[in-house]
Formats: C-alpha cells, sequence, structure tokens
C-alpha cells in the first residue's frame, strides 16, 4: 500500500514508529505536512496539494497525526481525502469531536458511558451556582481544547475557584468544569484503542506535587490489564467518537470507572515502553485491514 502519514516532522517519535513498522511489512510511506496542504474546490473532483504536487490520487490511505494548533486545518484536510475515497485510520469528524472536551463529555453522556459530572458555561455573573451545581471545590478546570495536560487547573478552594474560572471568562476561554475525583489519588489509565480492540493499556501516576499524570508532565507508567468495564468504556467512546485508532484517558472512581478524555493521535513512546506492545504494527495491521489499494 501507499500510505500518507500526515505530520509536521518525521523527528516525531510516534511518526517515526508509524512510518517504520509500515516499511517493515513492505508498504510506501510519505510524511504528508498538513499545514502546508491546500485544497482545490470547484469544476471536476477536488484536488489536494502538497505545496505545488498534486497528491490527490498517491495514496491508499491515510494516518492522520493532527496537532491541537492546527486541528480544523488538518481535519479539513482528512475530510478532503475523505470525499475523494481514501481510508483514514481517524475520520475527520472524530478528529473535531475528540479535540473539544464539551464535544466529547456531551457525545459520552448521550450514549451512557460515565464522566465526571460536568458543566459549561460562559457566564461570570454566576459562578458560585455553577460551583455549588458541582458540589463545590476542589474542581478542576480545563481549556476546551488543551493537550499532554496543558490548561488543567485544580482550584482547591472556593476562592480560587471563583477567581480562576472568572478570569477565564474575561478573557473569553472556553473552558469546562469538573468534580474533583479525589480517590483517584492523582492516577489515570491510558487505554489504546485500534478498530474495536484494546491493544495495550498503562497506569500513569502523577509526580509528587502534581495533580496531573500526563507523562509529559512527568508523570510514572506501568503496564496494567484494565476490567472489562474499563475495555468495555474504552471501545465504546472511541466508536461513539468516530476514530479508528485513539487513545482513551480513564479514572478509578468510589463509583466504578470514568472518562476523561479521548485523544485522536495519541502519543506512543511512553505506551510502548510502558507495555512492550510494538503499537506502531497494530496500526499498520488496522490499516492493512481497513485500506483497499487502489492503484494497480
Amino acid at each position: 500500500m501507499d500510505i500518507g502519514l500526515l505530520s509536521i516532522s518525521m523527528n516525531v517519535y510516534s511518526t517515526m514508529r508509524i512510518a517504520e513498522e509500515a516499511e517493515n511489512r513492505g508498504h510506501y510511506v510519505e510524511q504528508v505536512d498538513h499545514t502546508k496542504c491546500s485544497v482545490k474546490l470547484g469544476a471536476g473532483v477536488p484536488q489536494i496539494y502538497l505545496n505545488e504536487a498534486n497528491i490527490s490520487d498517491e495514496f491508499d490511505v491515510i494516518i492522520p497525526r493532527i496537532g491541537a494548533k492546527v486541528t480544523k486545518h488538518g481535519a479539513a484536510i482528512v475530510e478532503q481525502f475523505e470525499m475523494n475515497g481514501i481510508f483514514s485510520t481517524a475520520s475527520a469528524i472524530g478528529i473535531n469531536r475528540a479535540r473539544n472536551k464539551v464535544r466529547t463529555m456531551q457525545i459520552m453522556a448521550k450514549k451512557g458511558i460515565p464522566i465526571p459530572d460536568t458543566l459549561f458555561s460562559m457566564n461570570p455573573f454566576n459562578i458560585e451556582e455553577q460551583l455549588k451545581v458541582l458540589g463545590g471545590a476542589p474542581v478542576i478546570v480545563k481549556l476546551q481544547e488543551g493537550t499532554h495536560g496543558l490548561g488543567v487547573i485544580l482550584a482547591e478552594t472556593q476562592k480560587s475557584a471563583k477567581s480562576i474560572i472568572d478570569t477565564f471568562y474575561k478573557m473569553d476561554t472556553s473552558i469546562l468544569i469538573q468534580k474533583f475525583i479525589a480517590e483517584s489519588n492523582g492516577e489515570d489509565i491510558r487505554i489504546f484503542v485500534i478498530g474495536d480492540k484494546v491493544v495495550a493499556s498503562m497506569k500513569r501516576l502523577s509526580a509528587v506535587g502534581e495533580f496531573r499524570s500526563n507523562v509529559h508532565r512527568g508523570g510514572a507508567t506501568e503496564k496494567i490489564i484494565p476490567t472489562r468495564e474499563e475495555q468495555l468504556i474504552a471501545v465504546n467512546a472511541v466508536k461513539h467518537l468516530g476514530l479508528g485508532v485513539a487513545g482513551v484517558d480513564l479514572i478509578r472512581s468510589k463509583n466504578g470507572p470514568l472518562l476523561i478524555e479521548v485523544n485522536a493521535s495519541p502519543g506512543l513512546q511512553g505506551i510502548e515502553a510502558a507495555t512492550d506492545v510494538n503499537i506502531a504494527e497494530e496500526i499498520i495491521h488496522f490499516v492493512e485491514r481497513n485500506g483497499r489499494k487502489r492503484r494497480k
């Protein structure tokens, strides 16, 4: 197969690993910087350009690795490939849904996937009432489109929560507020889903003095086997969002597992190291099962 790997650089670990495993299995792989792609619409079939080169018919399959800062453009490029009949490991609509935390929570709530009590608003005049809805401080304040733990703040007191939320509202910054689950103890679970299968899972533990458990924030990792319920939550969440490859983050509460985020471009480095699972190869297997060689 001819595979287009949508990523801004080949120096990113995840991009390198996916390309390496694709080549090991005899596929042609080309890195496509989606920030340098353009789409021509009008008469005839829409055309996709990488700089001045027309790449509309170059690939059988694309594997998107779209960063947060260019989600809208990257997803639009993915959507055009899809509209041109190219299989993608993540749909454009899935990428957009997963990137927006409020949209993710809305879909999970509708589908009966358990999540922490969550509130979103833009009203700076009733913050105290908003906090009451969640049972008061402490609460977690999240940017709607943050990644790697950035834009996630623990407001431990009512006073600090009101101050933080008021500041974001006045900056016209979209946020959501979630009930703090104290019993999670700064730990979460990353479950890596490909298709309808869990291929790897790890527990992430926060660093000393840090409540966020992301590896990018210095958290430690260990391999785990998630419960049957946790696996079902992860697989169903990915299906409901419209993704083929995703990382699902859960926390364990006294009332059972709760979904906190779905990542449409999950990193491979931490989880491959923690689990010894060749996730990049699993992604290529998924591509082989679902993509079709279009050119003779």
